[in-house]
């Protein structure tokens, strides 16, 4: 096995021994880069000798018995829309192509404390404003498993990075799946990490508006679940530097083995394979040990359109005229399907969107004490077409409907597990996991039992 396909751990683990150098693994990881991200454009910014540099660094480090991270030499990559000391925190814009930052983000800083060396950046569509990854300024990224389905957004180019063997971790954000739809439509695992884990701010930028402050996250992806945890540990080490970070332990006490199944949750339409799939994989779970219940949940599509309000109300406050002096086609469709679901934004409507916050938290958490755990869909439906949502408004509905686990759930603020399981036919399909907040040991205590370490894929386009 080449070291671009090992996983996090193993290379971690080879480093620390003197089995491989980590400029060894940043060589093999960059071969693989230049070998295939042709084909998928999911790397938009690769810094070669920069990366070197910063591998032969850590050798030094372990030839003279320093201590180092639990990353030490592991490949990672980063997403354009977070700060990195040097370039351009671009967002997939090209307002934003000469915003070169003068700090790191405090996720890129704790991903460098742990020894990982960022070999390149990740695309994003403008804005990260889609489950899909196009923009004027980086191009299209494809979809490594099939260039005819979505790689998702906004991470889009993260997880198709993962998939293909460009690093073994992929850094990613999520306000409305960016994380979770991604990994999900690559066929890899993404763990969107409860609001506070994970400290993240842009120094290049002003503070975000309330509805980002209380929805948007850091995490990982990763193609082995071990991996998510060892990307946890490393991307949540403490920075007051983001005030909505808290130092919770990464395990939290003991719970009973119960977990609530969910096939239709609220209502939404489900395609009868994923239907398959949960169930399939509930079998697996019981025979782990857990007690497995399928019950109504909390609400999700109120938590869906409250979520929706909030994201539109602060892209027509922050966002609007950058959306016009951008030009983005894609962004510019996007934004004017999305007018449809949005109501008026006064001072009153915001505050009772946050009122109703408070209530479908509690409802949440309160559920989440009976049931530790919930197993669910990612999506109604398999991964789409690409760049379905530049189709008709039916056919943007239909998605957004879909999509209603991924909008409702960061609403409250909940950690998320978006597990891989199986491919139907030219599509890969998962399930997806919730907990109560901080809880992220348990979605990955599960997601051990449910998800296998993905072999690499070669793109065939």
């Amino acid at each position: 096995m080449k070291i671009w396909q090992e996983t996090a751990k193993k290379i971690a683990e080879k480093v620390q021994r003197h089995e491989i150098s980590a400029e060894e693994a940043t060589k093999s990881a960059l071969g693989r880069m230049a070998d295939v991200n042709g084909s998928i454009n999911a790397v938009v910014e690769k810094f070669d000798e920069e990366a070197l540099n910063e591998a032969q660094l850590i050798d030094s480090r372990i030839s003279a018995g320093e201590i180092v991270g639990s990353l030490a030499g592991v490949p990672v990559t980063v997403k354009v829309n977070v700060d990195q000391i040097g370039h351009a925190t671009t967002n997939g814009l090209r307002l934003q192509k000469n915003l070169f930052a003068s700090k790191d983000n405090p996720v890129v800083a704790n991903l460098r404390k742990a020894g990982a060396i960022i070999i390149g950046r990740t695309n994003t569509p403008a804005f990260s404003l889609r489950w899909f990854t196009r923009n004027s300024l980086h191009g299209h990224t494809k979809n490594p498993l099939n260039p005819k389905i979505t790689p998702g957004g906004s991470s889009g180019g993260a997880a198709a990075a993962v998939a293909a063997g460009i690093g073994a971790i992929g850094h990613g954000t999520d306000i409305a799946g960016s994380i979770r739809y991604p990994a999900y439509a690559c066929g890899v695992h993404g763990l969107r990490p409860s609001l506070g884990r994970v400290p993240a701010y842009n120094f290049s930028g002003s503070d975000r508006f309330i509805g980002a402050q209380l929805t948007a996250v850091s995490g990982p992806i990763a193609r082995s679940i071990g991996d998510l945890r060892l990307a946890l540990d490393a991307m949540s080490q403490p920075d007051i530097r983001d005030p909505w970070y808290v130092p919770m332990p990464l395990k939290g006490n003991a719970v009973l083995k119960r977990i609530a199944i969910s096939i239709s949750p609220d209502g939404l339409d489900v395609d009868q394979k994923i239907k398959n799939e949960l169930l399939r994989v509930a079998s697996k779970i019981e025979k782990a040990g857990w007690q497995v219940e399928e019950v109504d949940l909390p609400p999700l599509r109120q938590a869906m359109e409250n979520q929706l309000f909030l994201w539109m109300a602060e892209m027509k406050h922050g966002v609007g005229s950058a959306l016009l002096s951008e030009q983005d086609p894609d962004a510019l469709k996007v934004y004017d399907s999305l007018l449809n679901y949005s109501r008026k934004s006064s001072l009153n409507d915001v505050m009772d969107v946050l009122q109703t916050r408070s209530a479908l938290t509690r409802e949440w958490r309160v559920f989440l004490e009976t049931y530790p755990v919930v197993l669910c869909p990612v999506s109604g439906q398999l991964p789409f077409e690409d760049l379905l949502d530049l189709k008709s408004q039916t056919e943007f509905s239909q998605m957004i409907d879909a999509q209603m686990l991924q909008i409702g759930l960061p609403f409250m603020g909940l950690p998320c597990l978006s597990v891989t399981t199986g491919k139907v036919k030219n599509s890969p399909v998962g399930v997806q996991l919730i907990s109560s907040h901080f809880r992220e040991d348990l979605l990955l205590d599960i997601g051990e039992i449910i998800g296998e370490t993905i072999e690499p894929v070669s793109p065939k386009f």
